[in-house]
């Protein structure tokens, strides 16, 4: 069976980011959550995606597990998903999560936990992109070291109880 173009794209994602949450999927597709929805549940009854977690998470198949890193990428990418194309954001190279273009300009989110404040060193700059470091909390930007000619800003995920979190964006003086 031929697949529609948004069906591809769920699949696509899927394939590179691994699990996610059907919250975020309904959100990538940028249609009406009914339609989202429908989309979804035909992909599923292909037996093209699996529905993990109690519904909660959606995989290509039941060994799909949501990475927690991509995750949090996913959350900060989808604060951009209305001015980028579909296709126009994948996997970026570790430790970078993903890369995306906006407005001919690229992006790369990198999500840090507490002990890896030392993984940004692991980053070839390209002065051309701009960088999205993620961090727990704001107070942690503080203490990393960006290396020097990267154009980053800090964010930070915070759920605060709700199915979506909010995504804050900081910039930090150096």
């Amino acid at each position: 069976m031929l697949l529609l173009e948004d069906e591809k794209n769920v699949i696509k994602w899927l394939s590179q980011y691994g699990a996610l949450r059907k919250t975020q999927l309904i959100r990538m597709l940028q249609k009406p959550k009914s339609t989202a929805e429908k989309i979804i549940r035909n992909l599923k009854n292909d037996l093209r995606l699996e529905i993990l977690g109690d519904g909660y998470y959606i995989g290509l198949d039941s060994m799909s597990w949501p990475d927690q890193k991509m995750l949090t990428a996913v959350w900060v990418l989808l604060e951009f998903v209305e001015k980028i194309d579909p296709m126009g954001h994948y996997p970026a190279t570790y430790p970078s999560q993903i890369f995306f273009l906006k407005e001919n300009v690229g992006y790369e989110i990198v999500v840090l936990y507490e002990d890896e404040t030392n993984l940004l060193r692991l980053i070839q700059v390209d002065e051309d992109l701009k960088y999205i470091v993620v961090v727990p909390h704001i107070s942690m930007a503080k203490k990393i070291k960006v290396p020097k000619n990267m154009n980053c800003l800090f964010a930070t995920v915070d759920f605060n109880g709700a199915e979506e979190p909010n995504v804050h964006f900081y910039t930090v003086e150096k």
